[in-house]
């Protein structure tokens, strides 16, 4: 039986390592090891009671079916507060559009704004679903090698040097994956003054933002309406299977965005939005607080405890739960060689953590992610055996 071609884009997108390497992690652990997980990033926290009780709720009363493409207007308007409260922003309501997880969001923002063949800037690091959701729209995703100089962000700098007769604009996330690093505001600032000259759009993922340690968090929405952000249940929400996501996108936009939701989406899960409801009670954000110091605590220790261990961190991650380790001077005959040594250590060691070349081509050998989003305890037992594995411990 000859099979039908597939669509050329499909070669264009890289399988997703991570979870290649998740599915070695848990066959290790069908065979009987112990393994700690720092590769995915997912809370290890899961929704507070009064998030369940709010979907039991909504399924027993049932609220189940189709909601509008935007999502319910309860949902849209707290999340307009939620800015108001934490950023001092006035968000319109109607600029908020409620999508089936951030994936979607993503999705449906370069839908709209990316055509065929358009390029759009990003760094080299950075989460590889972005590039594939411009490849998804025909564009070509441009990767910026941005090293710690540049907190392995973009610069305006480097967005004036790299914009190109085909280029449309700019992909963003701060704080970062896998980088855990944030662009700091003034930069920013200078950054969508040279997309603006050149006429391009700016897309700001900020779905780690609720999850910052340094500095109170500022979104790029302060830099005027004409910016589209992209935000998450799943992180300092810890909603991850829940698929909620959310855009603020100028007032123009709406129409279209609400366009491309009806079509490709209908909508998101009726359960979810009505269960996100209850995330912003007092309560439960005083929960979420608690968590975010909780992540604070993790971050603080396994910095200075990879250190030690011999891995280089050249700039301190101030948000997220990731840290992104160079592994050039680890006491291992693996190192320099982020994939073989992520390999030894989750089977020599039982310690699941994910090799750079997830996340770009610039020195992706040199680096691997750690994800410290699981329990204090457990961070403490994986570095104690990777230094046994190194011989430091």
């Amino acid at each position: 039986m000859v099979m039908p071609a597939l669509a050329a884009r499909v070669d264009a997108i890289e399988p997703f390592y991570v979870m290649e390497l998740m599915k070695e992690a848990h066959a290790l652990e069908r065979a009987g090891r112990d393994i700690i997980h720092m590769s995915v990033g997912q809370p290890d926290f899961t929704a507070p009671p009064s998030v369940v009780e709010a979907a039991v709720a909504a399924m027993q009363s049932g609220r189940t079916q189709y909601t509008a493409a935007l999502g319910i207007e309860p949902l849209r308007a707290a999340i307009a507060r939620f800015y108001r409260d934490t950023q001092q922003l006035e968000i319109d309501p109607s600029r908020v559009i409620v999508t089936a997880g951030a994936s979607a969001a993503l999705l449906l923002a370069c839908t709209a704004l990316v055509d065929r063949d358009d390029e759009v800037l990003m760094p080299d690091p950075c989460y590889p679903c972005n590039r594939h959701f411009v490849t998804a729209a025909d564009g070509h995703p441009v990767m910026i090698p941005s090293g710690p100089a540049e907190r392995f962000q973009l610069t305006a700098a480097q967005v004036e040097q790299h914009w190109g007769p085909h280029t449309r604009g700019v992909l963003l996330a701060s704080p970062s994956n896998p980088t855990g690093t944030s662009i700091e505001p003034a930069e920013l600032a200078r950054l969508v003054d040279v997309v603006r000259r050149h006429g391009g759009f700016t897309v700001v993922d900020e779905i780690y933002q609720g999850l910052s340690y340094e500095a109170h968090p500022v979104s790029a929405l302060t830099l005027g309406e004409d910016i589209v952000t992209v935000n998450s249940f799943s992180k300092y929400f810890n909603m991850t299977g829940w698929r909620l996501g959310w855009l603020v996108v100028p007032p123009q936009f709406v129409p279209v965005f609400e366009k491309l939701a009806q079509n490709l989406f209908i909508c998101a899960s009726a359960l979810a939005q009505y269960a996100a409801l209850a995330c912003f009670e007092p309560a439960t954000l005083a929960i979420f607080e608690t968590r975010r110091r909780e992540f604070q605590r993790r971050r603080d220790y396994i910095v200075p405890a990879l250190r030690e261990l011999g891995f280089g961190v050249p700039v301190v991650p101030d948000g997220a739960f990731y840290v992104y380790a160079d592994c050039r001077e680890v006491p291992h005959t693996a190192h320099g060689d982020s994939a073989a040594l992520t390999r030894a250590i989750l089977h020599d060691a039982g310690v699941g953590l994910v090799p750079g070349m997830d996340f770009g081509t610039a020195s992706p050998q040199s680096y691997l992610r750690l994800s410290y989003a699981t329990a204090y305890e457990k961070i403490e037992e994986a570095v104690a055996r990777i230094g046994k594995l190194f011989g430091t411990a």
